[in-house]
């Protein structure tokens, strides 16, 4: 390789002349840290960070969230299960229009929970 500054001959590999000290083809800068590193070179390493990005690595898909909820290949409507459970809550319709019947079940034999008032004494502990 010849040196586009000076003309003299650079050894292979070798990132500056050895005559003038012009940087070669082979390398380029790291954008971080500004140390020489070869042309070819994906990760610096001075800094240790990335400065090209992976030619070689496939990119992961993107994943997609369905948040309808379909049970039985029909959608149900958000709206319709929010007001079944704010009108119909205690007795679990929601959970049946769901299609969640165990649920359903559940709601409908579970006991509400009771607070029993606990009576004190007037009397000083003293």
């Amino acid at each position: 390789m010849v040196c586009k500054n000076c003309g003299a001959n650079i050894p292979n590999g070798e990132l500056f002349c050895p005559n003038c000290g012009t940087c070669t083809e082979n390398a380029k800068f790291c954008k971080y840290c500004g140390a020489v590193i070869g042309a070819d070179c994906v990760v610096c390493p001075a800094c240790g960070r990335q400065v090209e990005p992976l030619q070689s690595a496939q990119q992961p898909q993107p994943v997609y969230v369905n948040n309808n909820v379909t049970y039985g290949g029909v959608a149900k409507s958000k709206w319709a299960a929010f007001f079944l459970c704010l009108f119909l809550g205690l007795i679990g319709a929601h959970k049946f229009y769901e299609g969640k019947i165990g649920m359903g079940v559940l709601y409908i034999f579970r006991r509400p929970v009771r607070h029993r008032r606990v009576r004190r004494s007037h009397r000083h502990p003293l």
